[in-house]
């Protein structure tokens, strides 16, 4: 669930992070193809994003992640499904 700050507070006690500065998670989205994963990171680049890491590419697996306006780390995977057989 993605909420703005104070509407988070209100379903936890819990102190917020300053995702600038620490990481609390990774949230991973799965591609159905490497120009999906170009299209996906591009968009987030084009909105004024910045990449978080070089491209990833295994092979069989590829992927590109950037951080959200808050800092949190997102990452866009492709995987082979040729691979998992």
């Amino acid at each position: 669930m993605l909420q703005v700050q104070d509407r988070f507070l209100d379903v936890t006690s819990r102190a917020l992070c300053d995702a600038a500065t620490q990481i609390e998670a990774i949230i991973a989205v799965s591609a159905d193809s490497r120009d999906q994963v170009d299209q996906l990171a591009d968009t987030a680049l084009a909105a004024g994003g910045q990449p978080a890491n070089q491209p990833m590419g295994h092979g069989l697996m590829y992927g590109r992640s950037f951080p959200d306006p808050d800092g949190h780390l997102w990452e866009v995977i492709w995987m082979d499904p040729s691979a998992l057989q």
